[in-house]
């Protein structure tokens, strides 16, 4: 009897764990764009199409367009720190011998740039239980990243011109400077 209780017991818990399941099924899949799943390719521009879910529509739709520009802005400038670690060691000796080894790997992946000219091209929203779900693709010309990789370049010289002024300064106070105390030194 004890038996028969505790596979009743078992079974009861294992359909209380797939519950969830239906939910996940109801989920309508059927409705995603075909730019999300293609986006458009084009000389002129760059393109990232991006989804995210709230239970607020606007929530769900800035999400998933900064999620987009993050992307474009991947494709524009992209900061990667890298590490990796591995370990080899053999324990032992002959046929007993084991080896051991593990490895590590993570990533960074920084990115900092200004995406003047990006818009939305093209969004939807799906209504999904009490969830919003947006789709959104957007789209910066290739022209403003080019104009504004032109005034990152101008702005550095600028500030290259200006450190370089400031240091051909410096070295002239210091021969001043020696100046002065070499007269010092002469008595003058």
């Amino acid at each position: 009897m004890k038996n028969i209780i505790s596979i009743i017991l078992v079974l009861f818990v294992f359909s209380a764990c797939g519950g969830s399941k239906q939910s996940m099924q109801s989920t309508d899949t059927g409705n995603v764009p075909d730019w999300y799943m293609n986006p458009p390719n084009d000389p002129n521009f760059l393109y990232a199409a991006n989804t995210q879910t709230s239970q607020d529509m606007q929530l769900a739709i800035d999400k998933a367009t900064t999620g987009a520009r993050s992307e474009i802005g991947r494709q524009v400038e992209t900061k990667l720190k890298s590490l990796q670690k591995k370990f080899t060691e053999e324990t032992g000796s002959g046929e007993d011998a084991q080896l051991l080894q593990m490895f590590e790997q993570a990533e960074k992946t920084i990115v900092s740039t200004t995406l003047s000219g990006s818009r939305i091209k093209k969004q939807k929203q799906i209504k999904d239980g009490k969830m919003w779900r947006s789709y959104v693709l957007v789209e910066y010309p290739i022209g403003a990243a080019n104009e504004a990789f032109l005034k990152q370049i101008k702005k550095n010289e600028q500030m290259y011109t200006r450190f370089r002024a400031a240091k051909a300064f410096e070295e002239l106070e210091n021969e001043v400077e020696k100046y002065e105390q070499f007269k010092k030194g002469q008595g003058q």
